[in-house]
């Protein structure tokens, strides 16, 4: 898959889009659910890029942000060619874990515009150390730019 344009941030929302490759399709050429997954990832690793951050820094620091849980709903197939937005929001944020919504919707098709929601879809992240102890999100993550960290009402002990 490949980013085909460049990813633009959007008041709380980020948005990047991906086109189908044909290795993430059955023989009929629609994408298969598990290839959703990655698309979900790519999204968040930009909507973090986006406010200034990297995972591979986080990393190095020890820092570590794994799917503890993943909810997919979806809507209509994504075909072979295919382009798709990915609208990432940042939700909810505990000590310990963020919450990620995203929209895939269909921007193109045989070349053409084309519209359609194809996917719905939740993830919550666990910060973690190198150990995979639950951690504190770092403060770097925890801005009160950040949807619901700003909020003393939003946050939760974990």
């Amino acid at each position: 898959m490949s980013i085909d344009h460049p990813t633009v941030a959007r008041s709380g929302t980020h948005l990047c889009r991906v086109r189908v490759r044909y290795a993430e399709c059955d023989p009929m050429g629609v994408a298969h659910h598990s290839s959703y997954i990655p698309w979900l990832e790519i999204a968040r690793t930009e909507l973090l890029r986006g406010a200034g951050l990297s995972y591979a820094a986080m990393e190095k620091a020890g820092v570590f942000l794994v799917v503890a849980a993943l909810e997919a709903r979806y809507r209509a197939p994504a075909r072979y060619d295919d382009v798709i937005e990915i609208e990432t929001r940042l939700g909810r944020a505990t000590a310990a874990r963020l919450e990620h919504e995203y929209e895939l919707r269909l921007v193109e098709r045989l070349g053409a515009p084309a519209e359609g929601l194809l996917m719905h879809a939740r993830t919550t992240l666990a910060c973690v150390d190198a150990h995979g102890r639950v951690r504190p999100m770092p403060d770097n993550l925890a801005r009160p730019a950040m949807p619901g960290r700003g909020d003393p009402a939003a946050r939760t002990d974990q």
